[in-house]
């Protein structure tokens, strides 16, 4: 008895050092401030201003609109984007899940001297590991956000 009592402990102690160690991966790097970021395109830069939606929801909220962003819209627009595209985000909501609250963000996107105001829904439904990983749950909902912002300026262009 004293046998299985020593090896069900051992299991999980093991148990909890290999969730721990798998946890502390997930910690994020603070920032100081969010500056625009230009991201390379094959037909030019990506630049991507988050100053009023720090205002609006702050950090690290647009840090991860500001990470995600420039590459969505390379990947979505590729050289649609050429002779450099600005987007400035002025508001982020994510809503509480489902259709009826939807996550949504707006925005201005200026192309050659044409300017788009942008407005990109995302549904969001949540799942049990969202409880447990809420930093990251959040970041995922603000990235399937930037991919519907990608796609729907890329929609407003004509494209």
């Amino acid at each position: 008895m004293l046998g299985n009592l020593l090896t069900r402990r051992a299991a999980l102690v093991g148990l909890a050092a290999v969730a721990a160690g798998g946890l502390s991966g997930c910690n994020t790097t603070p920032s100081a401030g969010i500056q625009p970021v230009a991201a390379g395109g094959p037909g030019g830069a990506i630049s991507v201003d988050t100053a009023p939606l720090v205002a609006y929801v702050g950090n690290p909220t647009a840090g991860w609109v500001q990470q995600s962003l420039p590459g969505a819209l390379a990947q979505v627009l590729g050289s649609r984007a050429s002779g450099g595209l600005q987007v400035r985000i002025d508001t982020l909501y994510l809503g509480n899940g489902g259709p009826g609250d939807p996550d949504r963000m707006r925005g201005v996107a200026t192309l050659g001297g044409r300017t788009i105001n942008v407005r990109a829904v995302s549904t969001y439904f949540s799942t049990p590991t969202d409880q447990a990983l809420p930093e990251q749950a959040l970041q995922g909902r603000v990235q399937a956000l930037s991919t519907a912002f990608a796609y729907r300026l890329k929609r407003k262009m004509g494209a």
